[in-house]
């Protein structure tokens, strides 16, 4: 069963993870408080899959968690991708903000012009805002890195 439209939170011990997630285009919320009763309430209320490296929690709560195994970013995704059975859709890479995880909306670079680094205007010409946050992105150099990561995960296999 794959499941391209799996919704997560993920817990304070995953930041890195959740960022990724939402990198991936899905929605991925961060989860940083103690309250593990507000957690499981939120994830059932929305529909969402915990994502944990808190072996208790999941131990009382295996129906709506996964124990993410590894501290290796790979193979955290890997894992995902078997457990829960995500597929990627390169149409959603780089659409959501990672780090509130709204929606971004595309820009131009008139719309943005006032907000970025002069080099950046001189060599950027299509950006993507958030509404949420204000934060906005380009693909700068750390663009590609990010994009051979992304195939370096859809190509191995452990």
């Amino acid at each position: 069963m794959t499941d391209i439209k799996a919704k997560f939170i993920v817990d304070g011990m995953l930041g890195k993870l959740a960022r990724w997630l939402r990198i991936f285009g899905f929605d991925t919320e961060y989860f940083s408080g103690k309250d593990k009763y507000f957690l499981l309430w939120k994830a059932r209320k929305e529909g969402r899959i915990i994502l944990t490296r808190d072996h208790n929690l999941f131990i009382q709560n295996q129906d709506i968690c996964i124990f993410i195994k590894s501290e290796d970013l790979k193979h955290q995704v890997r894992q995902i991708k078997k457990d829960v059975g995500i597929v990627f859709d390169n149409d959603l890479f780089f659409s959501r903000c990672n780090v509130c995880n709204s929606i971004l909306e595309h820009k131009n670079l008139s719309d943005v012009i006032d907000n970025i680094p002069e080099y950046v205007a001189r060599t950027h010409k299509d950006f993507s805002y958030c509404r949420s946050c204000g934060r906005i992105y380009w693909r700068g150099t750390h663009y590609e890195r990010m994009l051979k990561f992304i195939e370096s995960i859809q190509s191995d296999e452990d």
